[in-house]
């Protein structure tokens, strides 16, 4: 433990998704590691998911009702401007209140105003930044940052050079890919330790490119050796393993709405088809999966495209656009996953991109911060 001459008091601000909020709870974690009597408070937007998963993890949130721009609808947006004065005024508040000595901003709504009020008030801010292209509120945020933790090479592009820190990602401390988890693995999901394992990972909404890529696909799974691990997410499972009970899911693909044991996935997996959000590559990156990765394009400045081609630059994975998924996903993977040396190459090439411990290198910015008050 770190002593100071007061617990510090830090407001991590963000989220929306799980690729933010993550990584804001895995910081404060790494905070209370740190500094075990710290004051940390979380400020995310209402109605969204932080506002459960914060509190879930053990940790105080207040929401604002921000909310975020509609690009299709504008007279929409008029009732959207209401709501971030408000955010802007109600995140005043929470600065005058809790006095904090620095601020985190994970990306998100709420970040926007709480940096914003934070730095009007002289609270150094510290951005982390987890895609390879910068979102809108964390580029809007970084003239007044005094740090800037990023996942990517490259990055001075969006942020001032000398505000750039390379954490890295922080991502489950519980992924462990070892010969014994893949033994377990093979029992738990009941698959067949002498087949090849491809597994693929969808769980949200925009998982339905992937779930329509390997029904369309099922012919030639079917007749191959190979066997696939299949997380169709719970919003889609009712109706998919409808499927399964007509008898039109080969017997070679084990159906899931979720994969709780993720260290055994991945232990058994010789290769991954995934979405190419910025936690997921980190945690391929560390683990060292070859993957193949399928940008979502329904994300903001299609930055999952930037998050794989980081990748594909460096032989490091191979990418299907979301527009040829459908008829080239499982051709691509059930080619691949035979190729053991293109297989070996992918690994190599991951692995060296990994950034290990980036909770605990995020908190030696904020320590460097806090010890210059």
């Amino acid at each position: 433990m770190i002593s100071t001459p007061h617990p510090p008091r830090v407001i991590i601000s963000g989220g929306g998704t799980g690729g933010h909020i993550f990584p804001a709870i895995s910081i404060a974690n790494a905070i209370k590691e740190r500094w075990s009597d710290a004051e940390i408070l979380f400020v995310g937007a209402e109605n969204r998911m932080e506002m459960e998963r914060v509190p879930a993890a053990g940790y105080k949130i207040i929401g604002l009702p921000v909310a975020g721009f509609d690009r299709k609808n504008m007279l929409k947006n008029v009732s959207v401007a209401v709501k971030l004065l408000k955010s802007l005024q109600k995140a005043k508040g929470i600065i005058n209140s809790f006095k904090p000595d620095i601020a985190v901003g994970v990306g998100g709504y709420a970040s926007g105003p709480t940096l914003r009020a934070a730095a009007a008030k002289g609270v150094p801010t510290v951005l982390q930044e987890q895609n390879s292209y910068a979102g809108v509120t964390n580029k809007m945020l970084a003239r007044k940052a005094a740090r800037i933790c990023v996942a990517y090479e490259g990055m001075e592009r969006f942020f001032p050079k000398e505000k750039i820190v390379l954490t890295g990602n922080p991502t489950r401390q519980d992924l462990v890919v070892s010969k014994e988890n893949r033994q377990n693995g093979y029992v738990h999901f009941g698959l067949d330790p002498d087949k090849k394992t491809i597994l693929m990972v969808g769980g949200s909404l925009g998982a339905r490119t992937l779930n329509e890529s390997i029904i369309g696909s099922f012919p030639d799974i079917g007749k191959s050796d190979v066997q696939v691990l299949w997380q169709c997410g719970k919003y889609y499972f009712k109706e998919i393993s409808g499927l399964q009970a007509e008898g039109k899911i080969p017997g070679n693909v084990y159906l899931f709405d979720f994969l709780s044991r993720m260290d055994y996935a991945y232990s058994v997996a010789d290769l991954v088809i995934s979405r190419a959000g910025a936690g997921s590559i980190s945690e391929f990156c560390l683990l060292g999966k070859p993957v193949i990765l399928v940008p979502s394009p329904n994300v903001a400045e299609d930055h999952q495209t930037q998050n794989a081609m980081a990748l594909v630059k460096r032989d490091a994975a191979v990418m299907v656009s979301d527009a040829n998924a459908r008829t080239l996903l499982f051709h691509t993977a059930l080619r691949l996953v035979d190729d053991n040396e293109k297989l070996k190459s992918l690994s190599d090439n991951i692995i060296k991109l990994a950034q290990k411990d980036s909770a605990k290198r995020i908190v030696d910015e904020i320590q460097k911060l806090l010890m210059q008050l």
